[in-house]
C-alpha cells in the first residue's frame, strides 16, 4: 500500500522590510512521506523569502517535473522556479531553461560540498541563485514543525526571524551564487 502526504496548514505573516512586501499567506503543505521535518520547514522557509501572492508549492518531491515552489505569471509561464535540497545539475540546467528565475535553498552540512561539485557545470546558468542555509539553522526551523502552525516572519538585512508563540529561528542564508542582473 503506498504512503500519502501528510497534510500540514500553517498561516505565515510576513514583514520583508528588505523588499517592502507584507502580507499574511494560508498555506497548505503536502508533505510527501519520505521528507523530514528540516525538509519541509526549509519549503517553508524558502516561500517565506520569496513571498508572493501567486507564490505556490509544487509537487517536488513527488514529481521530477515540478519544483518545490514557482510562481507562474498570468500567462501560465514559469516566473520562479525553486528547489530545496541539494538537486542534480541536469535539473537545475532543465529548470533554467523553463524559468525566468531559479532559486536553489541548499542546506545540510553537505551542501557546500555539493555546491563544489555542480559549481562549474551550473556556471553557465545566468538566471539561478543559489543559497546555503546553515545546518544549525535547518535543525531549529525543525523543531518548529507542526500539523497546524501560526508563524510569524521578518526579513530585514537578509537575515530572517521564524517564530511561532513559544521559539523562534534566526537564519542568515549565505549567497554561493547570485544571480546575474
Amino acid at each position: 500500500m503506498a504512503l500519502t502526504a501528510t497534510i500540514h496548514k500553517a498561516v505565515l505573516q510576513v514583514a520583508d522590510v528588505d523588499r517592502g512586501y507584507y502580507a499574511e499567506h494560508a498555506l497548505t503543505i503536502a508533505r510527501h512521506p519520505s521528507e523530514t521535518d528540516e525538509r519541509m520547514m526549509v519549503r517553508v522557509l524558502a516561500f517565506a523569502l520569496n513571498a508572493h501572492e501567486r507564490l505556490a508549492f509544487g509537487r517536488g518531491l513527488a514529481d521530477a517535473d515540478e519544483p518545490d515552489l514557482w510562481q507562474k505569471d498570468l500567462t501560465g509561464a514559469i516566473a520562479h522556479w525553486i528547489d530545496v535540497g541539494q538537486p542534480d545539475e541536469r535539473r537545475v540546467l532543465r529548470a533554467c531553461g523553463r524559468a525566468d528565475r531559479v532559486t536553489v535553498y541548499a542546506y545540510r552540512s553537505g551542501a557546500e560540498l555539493w555546491w563544489t561539485a555542480v559549481a562549474e557545470e551550473l556556471a553557465r546558468a545566468g538566471n539561478l541563485a543559489v543559497w546555503r542555509i546553515p545546518a544549525a539553522a535547518g535543525r531549529t526551523l525543525s523543531a518548529l514543525a507542526a500539523r497546524t502552525m501560526q508563524l510569524q516572519c521578518t526579513i530585514q538585512d537578509g537575515q530572517l526571524w521564524l517564530s511561532d508563540a513559544t521559539r523562534t529561528a534566526h537564519i542568515e542564508p549565505i549567497a554561493l551564487r547570485a544571480r546575474a542582473g
